[in-house]
């Protein structure tokens, strides 16, 4: 991992319509032990981590790093944004770009926070990065996920096989203030 790039961290609070996603806390902790060791949450991503090792390696203050957000509703953690790059991807097309990546806790699902969530987070970056695309990389088989990456403007560059399934992996092309002006007057 390298930076995510030249932006102030943590930014202020960044408040949707129902959400606010903000920089890790102490009183967060508990909630990533639960979305690490949720069965649910890793059915695409290898499997959940043991409650116990997290329980040892997770610090008081968990994930603090630029790119890191913490989704919350109604003052509770429901889930983690994560914007990173990778100095090396196990895809040439999606090297050195910024990576989305998020996590909810299941009773989050169906009630459209992730598409909130990621969207205020991609504006952000837009409005502090402009000019940069961000890939994203899900199973074929998780369905949810390649919903909301055609949701938030992801368009398929290549699917690969890696991991034991079928990966996809898609790109959002940078956003110009001009089209970033215009989609937020039609909202």
């Amino acid at each position: 991992m390298i930076e995510l790039g030249p932006v102030a961290w943590p930014p202020a609070p960044i408040k949707t319509e129902r959400l606010v996603l903000r920089e890790p806390e102490a009183r967060d902790r508990a909630a990533f032990i639960e979305l690490l060791a949720s069965p649910e949450v890793h059915t695409y991503l290898g499997g959940p981590r043991p409650r116990d090792e997290l329980e040892r390696d997770i610090p008081g203050v968990p994930e603090r790093w630029p790119g890191s957000f913490v989704v919350e509703l109604d003052g509770a953690m429901i889930g983690q944004i994560l914007l990173r790059r990778a100095a090396e991807h196990q895809r040439p097309a999606a090297a050195g770009k910024v990576d989305l990546g998020y996590l909810f806790l299941p009773r989050a699902w169906g009630f459209g926070y992730a598409a909130e969530a990621c969207a205020a987070a991609l504006d952000w970056f837009a409005g502090v990065l402009p000019g940069e695309p961000v890939v994203l990389a899900t199973q074929t088989a998780n369905v949810g996920s390649m919903r909301l990456a055609a949701k938030l403007g992801f368009t398929e560059v290549e699917r690969f096989q890696a991991w034991g399934a079928e990966q996809w992996l898609g790109l959002r092309s940078p956003v110009t203030p001009s089209a970033a002006a215009g989609s937020r007057a039609r909202r």
